[in-house]
């Protein structure tokens, strides 16, 4: 499996919680790191379907590549 390291604009709790719920949905295994506003997803899923994913939350997303 793939560990993609996505760029999610995140300022709090709130923020990450919303991360939280869209990909708890996707059945992904991730790690949030709020301070440094990035989101690691261990998946073999199509990269555009968690960007889709993520943007779900509102927030501004970048895929940053393979961790």
């Amino acid at each position: 499996m793939t560990t993609h390291q996505f760029f999610v604009d995140m300022i709090c709790e709130g923020c990450s919680g919303a991360v939280t719920r869209v990909l708890t949905k996707l059945d992904v295994k991730f790690d949030i790191d709020l301070p440094n506003k990035k989101v690691f997803i261990e998946s073999d899923k199509d990269t555009d379907v968690l960007l889709e994913t993520l943007k779900k939350t509102g927030k501004t997303v970048t895929y940053i590549g393979p961790k």
